[in-house]
C-alpha cells in the first residue's frame, strides 16, 4: 500500500482520524507554484468536502427519504449504512490500486464514478434501487480522501506540509457544520433527492481541476498481484453481517432462516477469511498487525467508541424529526454546532499529542462524550431546542480529544513500511463498527419502545378512570372514539420512542466509561507525534 492515511470522515458524524501523514511518492516532482497550486488546493479540498458532506448530509434527510419512497425509517436508515460498508471494504484496496493506475488517475476516476453515482442515488425509485447506488458511491469514495491528501503534500514544499494539512483539515472539519444545514434545508425546501445532485457540479469541477493540474505530476505504476480469495471473503462476511444487522428487526430474527443463513454464512466466511489472511503471500489485509498490543486495543477502542458514537449521531435526528416534531432543517441546526469546538481545538490537538500522554487525552474525550450522552438521557418530549443543543455543542470538544490520540497509540511502534496497511486495517475496522452502530442502535430503540409502550398501556388500562376520562374529553372536543383512541396511542408512543432514546444515550454513556479501560492497555508512543496530523481522511 502506499503511504495513504485513510482516516476519519467527520461526514460519518466524525471528526478527522489522525493518521501518519502521507509523504509524498518517491519519484516527487517540484512543488507547485502561483495558481497553480492555489487551484490545485482548491480542487482537492473541494473533492474531499464532497465526499464528506455527502455523509453526513443524509442523516437528517431520512425521514423523507423512508417517507418518499414507501418504508419504515428504520430501514431508511440503510441508506447511510449501506455506504459506510461499501467504502470500510474499499479502503484496503487503495494501495493496490494506486500502484496499479497511478494516484492522479484513480483519484479522478473516483471522483467522476462519485459523481455519476450521486446523479444516479436522485433518480432512485426505490429503497433497493438507492441502497444499491450508495453501495456503488461507497464503493467509489474509498481512494478519494487518502489520495487528496497525498496529492496536497506532493504539491507544496516540505516545510509547509503541517500548513497544507491545517487547511485540508479544515474543509474535513466544515462539512459536518454545512452537512445537516445544508440536507435539512435542501429537504424541506427543494427536494431529497438535491442532496446527491448538488455533487454533479462540484464534482464535475474538481476533476476537471485535477486532471489539468496534476495529470503530468502522475505517480509510478506497476502490476502487482491482488488477494481476490481474501477480498471475495471480506466481502461475503462484512456483507452477510450487515444485512443480518440491517434486516434482523424486521424478520424477527433468529426466527427467520434468512437471519439464521447469513449469520452461518459471516461465521464461516469470516474464519476461512482469518485463515486465509494469515497465509495468504499477498493478503488483501494484514491481520498480523494484531500481534501489537497497542494496535490491538488502539483499534478496538477506535472501532467501538465510533460505533457508538456514530449510532448515536443517526439516532438523534431520527427522534427528532419523527416524534418531537422538528423539520430537517431545524434537526440540522440541532446537529450542526458538533464542529464548532472541534475545528478549534483539532489543530491544538495535533500539535500537543507529541507532548502529552495520548492515553489521557483519549480518556478525556471518553468521559467527555459519556457526559454529553447523559445529558441526552434526560431527555423528555417537553426539552426545548436549547436543552438540545448544549450536548451537541460540548461533543465537538470531545471529537478533537478522540480521533488524533485514539490513531497516533493505533499506529504508534510500527514501521514506516508498515503503517499504511495498519491505517488501512484500522480504518477498515472504524467505518465497519460504524455502520453495524447505526443497525444496532436503531433496532434497540425500537425493542425498547415497544416494551415501554407495553409497560405504559398495561398502567394505562390498569387505571381505567383516568383513561376514560381523557377519552371522555378527547371525545367531547369533536374527535370521533377511533380518532381519540389514535391521539391517546400517538401520545403513548411518543413517550416510549423518547423512554427508549433516553434509554441507548445512557446505556451509551456507560459503554463509553467501561471503555476507558482498553485504553490503558496501551502503552504510550515513545514519540508520539512524530508523524501525525491534524487533518484525517475517511
Amino acid at each position: 500500500m502506499t503511504a495513504l492515511s485513510p482516516a476519519a470522515s467527520p461526514a460519518s458524524g466524525a471528526a478527522p482520524a489522525a493518521a501518519p501523514s502521507p509523504q509524498p511518492p518517491a519519484a516527487a516532482h517540484p512543488p507547485l507554484q502561483g495558481s497553480a497550486l492555489l487551484f490545485g488546493t482548491v480542487a482537492l479540498s473541494l473533492a474531499t468536502f464532497m465526499n464528506v458532506l455527502d455523509s453526513s448530509i443524509a442523516n437528517v434527510s431520512i425521514p423523507a427519504i423512508a417517507g418518499d419512497l414507501g418504508v419504515s425509517p428504520g430501514q431508511g436508515t440503510w441508506v447511510i449504512t449501506s455506504f459506510g460498508v461499501a467504502n470500510a471494504i474499499s479502503v484496503p484496496l487503495t494501495g493496490w490500486l494506486t500502484q496499479r493506475f497511478g494516484a492522479v488517475r484513480l483519484f479522478t476516476m473516483s471522483v467522476l464514478l462519485f459523481v455519476l453515482a450521486s446523479w444516479l442515488c436522485g433518480f432512485a425509485s426505490s429503497l433497493e434501487m438507492l441502497v444499491f447506488f450508495r453501495v456503488l458511491q461507497g464503493l467509489v469514495a474509498g481512494p478519494m480522501i487518502p489520495l487528496s491528501q497525498t496529492l496536497l503534500l506532493s504539491s507544496y514544499p516540505r516545510a509547509l506540509a503541517g500548513t497544507a494539512l491545517a487547511l485540508w483539515g479544515v474543509t474535513t472539519l466544515v462539512a459536518p457544520v454545512v452537512g445537516p444545514l445544508l440536507g435539512g434545508w435542501i429537504t424541506d425546501n427543494i427536494s431529497w433527492p438535491w442532496i446527491f445532485y448538488i455533487n454533479v457540479p462540484v464534482g464535475l469541477l474538481a476533476a476537471a481541476f485535477t486532471w489539468g493540474i496534476y495529470q503530468k505530476r502522475e505517480t509510478p505504476t506497476r502490476k502487482l498481484p491482488i488477494d481476490t480469495v481474501g477480498l471475495a471473503l471480506l466481502v461475503l462476511w462484512v456483507g452477510a453481517l450487515q444485512l443480518m444487522l440491517d434486516k434482523g428487526k424486521e424478520l424477527d430474527w433468529f426466527a427467520s432462516g434468512e437471519i439464521i443463513a447469513m449469520a452461518v454464512v459471516a461465521v464461516v466466511a469470516f474464519a476461512v477469511f482469518v485463515v486465509w489472511e494469515l497465509t495468504d503471500e499477498h493478503p488483501v489485509v494484514d491481520l498480523k498487525l494484531f500481534k501489537g498490543r497497542n494496535f490491538t486495543f488502539g483499534a478496538l477502542s477506535l472501532s467501538v467508541a465510533y460505533a457508538l458514537f456514530f449510532g448515536n449521531v443517526v439516532l438523534l435526528p431520527l427522534w427528532l424529526q419523527q416524534w418531537m416534531g422538528y423539520t430537517a432543517t431545524t434537526a440540522g441546526m440541532a446537529l450542526a454546532p458538533v464542529g464548532l469546538f472541534a475545528i478549534l481545538l483539532t489543530p491544538l490537538v495535533g500539535r500537543k499529542v507529541g507532548q502529552w500522554d495520548p492515553r489521557r487525552m483519549a480518556t478525556g474525550a471518553f468521559v467527555v462524550f459519556a457526559l454529553v450522552l447523559w445529558m441526552r438521557s434526560q431527555f423528555t418530549t417537553q426539552t426545548g431546542f436549547v436543552h438540545i443543543l448544549i450536548p451537541t455543542l460540548i461533543q465537538g470538544g470531545a471529537m478533537a480529544f478522540f480521533f488524533i490520540p485514539l490513531t497516533t497509540l493505533t499506529l504508534s511502534g510500527l514501521g514506516p513500511e508498515r503503517i499504511p496497511a495498519a491505517a488501512g486495517l484500522s480504518n477498515f475496522a472504524r467505518i465497519t463498527a460504524g455502520a453495524m452502530g447505526v443497525s444496532i442502535s436503531t433496532t434497540l430503540w425500537e425493542s425498547r419502545a415497544a416494551l415501554h409502550h407495553a409497560h405504559m398501556t398495561e398502567t394505562l388500562v390498569q387505571g381505567q378512570g383516568v383513561f376514560a376520562q381523557t377519552l371522555s374529553g378527547l371525545t367531547a372536543s369533536g374527535l370521533s372514539m377511533e380518532q381519540a383512541l389514535a391521539q391517546v396511542n400517538r401520545l403513548i408512543d411518543q413517550q416510549a420512542f423518547t423512554r427508549a432514546v433516553d434509554d441507548i444515550f445512557l446505556g451509551s454513556a456507560f459503554l463509553f466509561l467501561a471503555l476507558i479501560g482498553t485504553i490503558w492497555l496501551t502503552q504510550r508512543p515513545v514519540s508520539a507525534g512524530a508523524a501525525v496530523d491534524a487533518g484525517g481522511a475517511h
